[in-house]
């Protein structure tokens, strides 16, 4: 789109209703998680969330945006999209409608005094004014959410009128971080910034920190366990709390505690890193890919060696599908590379070469890619199943690239014309093979071997 027509977009989502750009944004944001094309998708989120956020070229700064500092205590805890939160989480989308309801229908006298007090701040940062105003419509917003979903109490049409179902589900939580402010507050502060290894030491500072009584609660306990994964290096060593609250490693009696909600997140999250390996691959997006096959990797063989889990326990059958997932997505394309080579180095007479013929080099990008993809894979392959499929592809592919381009080298002595100028295209990206399964030097002896076969033809026919 050109920039006048993202101006006129911006425009029409502008004047729309706040709850039906609320509506565009959860179907946007589903059609993305469901795979579809998403290019108008983020075009469109993009421009609504600028406008939501107060993030226009001129709009206030984001800092001012009522909702966002409303809420600024969730944000390490918020995910995007609609899918279903796993304990510990909630789902930005949620915010706006919650904001809208206060505003409109639960507190609006404290809204427009909040909103006051903003008009009166400055561009950025915050004042005594602005903070007071603020921690006052928390509580009253706690204390109003905390009433409305209590149990034996909640009233679902009158829920049913702050949003729908997937908002109506993350209210309990926002509730309570809104009235647990303090504490979560104060317990992030405890925590060091970055954990490389979650090691005794560290467990110990993490248990003491999180010696509150508010937070032991089965409500709050999940969003400090999300407050120290984020910490970590490893999010999967998450499990070594559970483990120390627990005295044991054996999995029945880590989940009979209420620390054995960080193994279910640990397992979540893993699940989910598994779901976006399965879509990179299947989009053709490999940058990625060899850090997700690390983390995924070390999380399953840290839950296999560090807790004795049963073959047919919930976690146990869990891990065992996320093992089962990683294998199917990573079997399915490690299959297909060789013939992918084999396409691309096969040798071809010259009567089957056409005038123009060549290679596409987006394809050897492509081929070289899921090389070093299948390398990748067998860095990792024994604790994600792949093991067999992998060894043998990856020596398949040694053994056929190795002759396949010494045979290559050898065709163009004593070819010329468009028989020579296609064969030097396939030797360079036999060459680019190489450089991935043997290593530079090899490539570098194969090149040299190549402007030799070349070189010295010349020098014959012109001796001739």
């Amino acid at each position: 789109m050109s920039q006048t027509s993202t101006e006129r977009l911006r425009d029409y989502l502008a004047r729309l209703p706040p709850g039906s750009q609320a509506l565009l944004m959860r179907e946007f944001e589903r059609a993305i998680e469901r795979g579809e094309d998403a290019a108008v998708a983020n075009l469109v989120l993009e421009q609504l969330r600028k406008i939501v956020r107060g993030n226009t070229d001129d709009a206030r700064p984001r800092t001012d945006n009522p909702a966002r500092i409303l809420f600024h205590p969730l944000e390490p805890f918020l995910i995007e999209g609609n899918a279903a939160p796993r304990p510990g989480q909630i789902r930005r989308s949620s915010l706006l409608p919650v904001w809208q309801w206060l505003a409109r229908e639960a507190t609006p006298a404290l809204a427009g005094e909040f909103e006051a007090a903003l008009a009166r701040g400055p561009e950025s940062g915050t004042t005594p004014e602005i903070e007071a105003a603020t921690r006052k419509l928390q509580h009253a917003a706690a204390e109003t959410l905390l009433t409305m979903t209590a149990p034996g109490t909640s009233d679902r049409r009158a829920l049913a009128r702050i949003g729908p179902t997937d908002v109506i589900e993350d209210l309990p939580s926002i509730a309570r971080l809104l009235h647990a402010r303090e504490a979560i507050d104060a317990f992030g502060n405890r925590l060091p910034s970055y954990m490389r290894v979650f090691n005794d030491a560290q467990i110990e500072a993490a248990i003491a920190a999180m010696n509150v009584p508010s937070l032991q609660t089965p409500q709050l306990l999940p969003f400090a366990l999300s407050l120290v994964i984020q910490r970590l290096a490893a999010p999967w060593q998450i499990i070594r709390l559970a483990i120390r609250m627990a005295a044991s490693d054996d999995e029945m009696r880590v989940a009979s505690t209420p620390f054995g909600t960080a193994v279910t997140i640990a397992l979540y999250d893993l699940s989910c890193l598994a779901a976006t390996l399965r879509i990179d691959i299947r989009r053709g997006r490999f940058g990625e890919v060899a850090e997700h096959l690390k983390t995924l990797h070390d999380g399953v063989r840290g839950l296999r060696t560090e807790l004795d889990l049963r073959n047919d326990s919930t976690w146990g059958r869990q891990l065992a599908a996320i093992r089962a997932d990683i294998s199917s997505a990573l079997q399915s394309e490690i299959d297909s590379v060789p013939g992918r080579v084999r396409r691309i180095l096969r040798q071809r007479t010259d009567k089957d070469i056409g005038a123009g013929a060549a290679i596409n080099p987006g394809d050897v990008d492509e081929t070289t890619a899921l090389i070093e993809f299948v390398a990748v894979c067998r860095t990792y392959a024994s604790e994600l199943a792949i093991n067999e499929v992998t060894m043998r592809t990856y020596s398949d592919l040694q053994h056929y690239v190795e002759q396949s381009t010494e045979a290559l080298v050898q065709s163009l002595r004593g070819s010329d014309g468009k028989g020579r100028a296609y064969r030097q295209t396939q030797v360079a990206a036999a060459i680019r093979f190489c450089d991935v399964l043997f290593g530079a030097d090899y490539a570098a002896l194969m090149s040299r071997s190549a402007e030799n076969a070349v070189t010295g033809e010349r020098k014959s026919q012109r001796a001739g």
